[in-house]
């Protein structure tokens, strides 16, 4: 069984696609990041960067203690070897997901992230900080548009690596990008998220939030955090 720590954010899904792709068995443990649950002593012990989403293999298949994992990219890996699907074992195959997958965990997220930061949240508009990021959410846009130019997912077979980036696109609007003008993007997103597994995996967002996340009061608790968090 997976217990999946878990709120309805970008990387929250990535980790309920696979679970539904693999038909893996897990339980959903909410961790409402607007409330500060992220904070919560026994949530650090798993995930000591106070942030979802982070699992707990309990039947992690050497007779041991389960075992816990917490920063989406290392889940969708540890993941992939345990059910032996999503990741090619040929070595350059592999290598192929592994740096595209490492390209949405430092690029398309980050980047994306601070785009709907500035844009959405941020108490002043500041016009520097927006124009940035939304031109950079747009040169990666236009990176993976040239990547599935001549294939039909990232790395040739669907892996981890669309899993991780196709939630980080959902969101295309928000970014200020039109999809219109990534006709390699869009038809690879279409095909996604048709996929049942990924119909299922936001259906179990809608039966756990409805809501927008960050409201006034979660503002105080997602923002402007110091290491005092932690402690």
């Amino acid at each position: 069984m997976i217990d999946l720590y878990y709120w309805t954010t970008p990387n929250g899904h990535k980790i309920t696609i696979f679970l539904e792709e693999a038909g893996l068995p897990y339980r959903v443990i909410p961790v409402n990041i607007g409330k500060g649950e992220q904070f919560d002593p026994e949530f650090l012990r798993i995930a000591p960067n106070n942030r979802i989403p982070a699992i707990v293999d309990t039947d992690p298949g050497d007779g041991g203690a389960g075992i816990p994992i917490f920063e989406s990219g290392a889940i969708l890996v540890y993941l992939a070897a345990k059910t032996g699907r999503f990741m090619p074992r040929d070595t350059r195959a592999w290598v192929d997901v592994m740096q595209w997958l490492m390209w949405q965990m430092g690029g398309l997220g980050p980047m994306a992230g601070q785009n709907h930061h500035f844009s959405q949240y941020a108490p002043e508009k500041l016009p520097y900080a927006i124009d940035r990021y939304v031109k950079e959410t747009n040169r990666l846009y236009g990176v993976l548009n040239r990547r599935l130019a001549d294939r039909e997912f990232v790395a040739g077979e669907y892996s981890i690596a669309d899993m991780a980036s196709y939630p980080w696109v959902v969101l295309y609007a928000r970014q200020g990008q039109d999809i219109e003008e990534f006709p390699h993007l869009k038809r690879w997103f279409e095909t996604i998220r048709a996929r049942p597994a990924v119909v299922r995996a936001y259906d179990v967002a809608k039966g756990i939030n409805t809501k927008p996340t960050v409201d006034d009061e979660a503002k105080k608790v997602l923002f402007g955090q110091t290491a005092g968090v932690v402690k």
